[in-house]
């Protein structure tokens, strides 16, 4: 045998004796709610203390190792039997929309995982979207998680800064430090705008909270066609091919990681968190899904409401006697709608039916892969549809582009006309009329923003885990909160929530497990108090009685009273499910007894002083909430930063500015150098064929563009672009002036600007245009030469 042979023998064998001498993940574990056996037997782990410490290092005495005897590998695995997790959060679905809990809309895959597991009729969100997923992903209250709002209208007060507490550790990095693979795809709307950017702080990113895997985007919304894509912390090019979707790109994600996973470590346990922009407006989906629908919502909104509400009583979702609550008075009869709001307004709802069945369908792929990789049996699967009630944000009439009413322009039914044919496709960003959220958010009044209703805060939620749940197809009716969600999970995979986590003591988990009503249908509830308020809409739950006040509605940017002044109600759970009768009146003790309960939650939560204004919150300045440029008026960019949100760019909305960039080109240069925004508006500074040029694209509906007439030859330049303000308030026009090395090339008028936001997710960037584009910048939106700087300074007077 020559050397090399021996060598390899040698290794064959040594690998043979490491393998068979260590145990392997899972074997000889033990877990219990506190501690648990790691692979070393004689070490007991402590699990409620994070991270997992680890035992004494060996000390040894004998020189040579062959002497003496090797430690067992110290390593953390799952709790014996631990089962895999998905978690599915559909964006802004009401109660009453999918087929499973007797809505329009068909949805098989939640449908089949109802019928072989549980439906929960009695679940309730916060009805707002980043404050129902960071109380999901936590198991703590939303005003505990100081996310009282969207992390958009944060502001200094605890309850409200959006910023987690160092007391509170997400569920993801619990499981991950307990012997999970842990993966989150599609929305994340948990980090504060102000750390949207490559510096950071990324501890509330999801790859440092808890996520190994991160695919998706950062925000509230996401152009489905055109997403800012994140992996990890790295911002992506988006993928180009014909018919990209996102939700179905993540659904690609999700699967092969999936895959992955289960080919590496077959027997440990992953915790996935799908979580599309889906049915979030921008309502985008494919012509073929919403071809589907085309002519079944022509009966209008009031018909469809009473079709599901007589087909939730027949299939149980709701009790016989329950009421069809009465629809707000803002909202119209469909019968005294004209011919052209009807055929609109029905078309609105054939593109958000095919978008909410497209999104079930791609949650199939992923349920269709749990079943091919043959661990369905154990896996506890949580498919809750709607993370609040259906949304009226987009208005009385919907809307064509949703940027619209961030800039105070109402859009007409005849102008929204126009573009019928092409209501869904990616040359819109539509929202439908608030009608429609009534009807999707049936037997109840109201809709998403309204957490003192349970238009607003019940969703329909499925779970399945055949290993676990002997009933198959029965209803639960025990009162649910998403705060329940992790809890739940804890007690399924014996993990204990942690008490301490790098060495901060946690708060106790705000919570109640679910696993008592798996398979007790008549089991007493556990959760039997539970506050509600977002923007001053505000409740209180306790044993089926409930009182509430309906401050403001959601199609309103201010409210009718002062918080003092509302009028409360009460309502008996029990026995009126749609909360349609009002026993204030006949009760008042009781109502005072709650409202007292009321406040007592909030002090005890966060939830007080309550903030009930809206659009003010929006300005960073005017709440205290930090931004990352503060009050610069002159900021330096270099080439490849890209994806910069309002909270990072320079703000250059409502006054005059200059904007230089020095760059070096070739002939023929083409390209951004500096832009703002996307399709639906925006403004960019360009080079196309040669030519500087700046176009300012008024909310996608028109597009100034002024050009210099002579093309650039090759060299050196410094590129300026002036805008002269009108001044006299917001949104006013202006004079756009182009020079080169100082001479003046072009010069034109811009009518009027955008006062508020371009886009949440069309950005700003520097030597390109990602997303969708601003402008029609000829071969490539990417910066042909090379730039050296752009500086942007705000005019002083301004």
């Amino acid at each position: 045998m020559n050397f090399r042979n021996t060598i390899l023998t040698f290794l064959s064998l040594s690998i043979f004796l490491i393998v068979g001498g260590c145990q392997q993940p899972g074997e000889g574990s033990s877990a219990d709610n506190a501690s648990a056996s790691s692979s070393n037997d004689s070490y007991a782990i402590d699990r409620t203390s994070l991270p997992i410490k680890a035992p004494a290092r060996q000390k040894y005495s004998e020189l040579d190792v062959r002497d003496a005897t090797a430690p067992v590998r110290f390593d953390v695995t799952a709790p014996e039997g631990a089962p895999n997790v998905i978690v599915i959060l559909i964006d802004d679905m009401g109660f009453g929309t999918s087929e499973a809990f007797g809505g329009p809309v068909s949805m098989p895959t939640i449908e089949k995982l109802a019928e072989g597991g549980l439906r929960y009729n009695r679940f309730h969100t916060t009805s707002l979207c980043a404050p129902t997923r960071m109380a999901l992903l936590t198991g703590y209250n939303h005003h505990s998680n100081n996310m009282g709002t969207i992390t958009e209208t944060a502001t200094t007060f605890p309850g409200y800064t959006g910023v987690r507490p160092q007391t509170i550790t997400p569920m993801a990095e619990v499981l991950r430090q307990n012997g999970y693979n842990t993966a989150q795809f599609g929305k994340s709307h948990e980090v504060p705008p102000w750390e949207l950017s490559s510096n950071g702080p990324m501890d509330r990113w999801p790859a440092h909270s808890g996520f190994e895997k991160f695919y998706g985007f950062l925000g509230g919304e996401t152009n489905q066609w055109s997403p800012l894509i994140h992996d990890g912390v790295t911002l992506i090019e988006t993928p180009q091919y014909p018919g990209y979707h996102f939700t179905t790109d993540m659904t690609d994600q999700a699967v092969s990681w999936m895959k992955t996973q289960k080919a590496l470590q077959p027997d440990k346990p992953f915790f996935m968190y799908y979580a599309p922009g889906a049915t979030h407006a921008p309502h985008h989906a494919p012509k073929e899904w919403i071809d589907k629908y085309k002519g079944k919502f022509n009966k209008g909104w009031d018909k469809i409401r009473e079709e599901t509400y007589a087909r939730q009583k027949e299939l149980g979702i709701i009790p016989e006697g329950t009421q069809l609550a009465p629809k707000p008075d803002d909202i119209k009869d469909w019968d005294q709608l004209s011919a052209d709001e009807q055929k609109l307004f029905a078309r609105q709802m054939e593109v958000y039916a095919g978008f909410a069945a497209h999104t079930d369908h791609e949650v199939g792929r992923v349920i269709s892969a749990v079943e091919d990789l043959g661990i369905m049996d154990n896996t506890v699967i949580i498919y809750i549809a709607g993370d609040n009630g259906a949304s009226a944000e987009g208005q009385m009439n919907g809307m064509y582009q949703e940027m619209t009413y961030f800039n105070a322009y109402p859009e007409t039914v005849p102008e929204m006309l126009e573009h019928y044919d092409e209501w869904g496709s990616p040359s819109t960003y539509p929202h439908f009329s608030a009608g429609w959220a009534v009807a999707m958010d049936a037997p109840f009044t109201w809709t998403k923003q309204v957490g003192s209703d349970f238009g607003g805060t019940r969703n329909g939620m499925v779970f399945h885990w055949p290993k676990g749940i002997q009933a198959k197809g029965e209803v639960r009716s025990q009162f649910a909160h998403v705060i329940d969600i992790a809890p739940t999970i804890y007690e399924i995979s014996n993990i204990p929530a942690p008490k301490y986590v790098n060495g901060i003591e946690q708060d106790p988990i705000e919570g109640t497990s679910l696993v008592y009503s798996l398979n007790a249908a008549d089991a007493a509830e556990q959760h039997s108090v539970q506050y509600f308020e977002m923007f001053g809409n505000r409740a209180v739950y306790e044993n089926g009685w409930m009182a509430r006040t309906v401050h403001r509605a959601p199609w309103q940017q201010k409210a009718a009273t002062r918080l003092q002044e509302d009028v409360w109600n009460l309502y008996n759970t029990n026995e009126d499910f749609s909360l349609s009768n009002d026993l204030a009146a006949e009760n008042p003790e009781k109502l005072e007894e709650l409202q007292a309960l009321f406040m007592k939650e909030a002090e005890k939560y966060h939830v007080l002083p309550i903030d009930d204004r809206l659009l003010i919150r929006t300005n960073a300045d005017a709440v205290g909430r930090p931004t990352l440029l503060g009050h610069r008026t002159s900021v330096t960019y270099v080439e490849g930063m890209r994806g910069m949100g309002v909270d990072i760019f320079i703000d250059l909305r409502n006054k005059g500015y200059t904007i230089k960039a020095d760059v070096e080109i070739e002939q023929n240069a083409n390209g951004v150098m500096v832009v703002q925004g996307g399709r639906f508006g925006g403004l960019s500074f360009y080079l196309k064929n040669g030519k500087p040029a700046f176009s300012y694209n008024f909310l996608g509906l028109e597009s100034t563009d002024i050009m210099a007439t002579q093309a650039l030859t090759p060299g050196k330049y410094t590129l300026e672009y002036d805008f002269a303000y009108d001044g006299g308030g917001p949104g006013k026009g202006g004079t756009g002036t182009i020079k080169v090395n100082g001479d003046q090339v072009a010069q034109g008028r811009i009518e009027r600007t955008q006062p508020g936001i371009f886009s949440v997710d069309d950005l700003a960037d520097i030597g390109m245009d990602e997303g969708t584009w601003v402008a029609d910048y000829g071969r490539s939106d990417k910066f042909s030469g090379k730039i050296d700087k752009v500086k942007i300074d705000m005019k002083s007077e301004q």
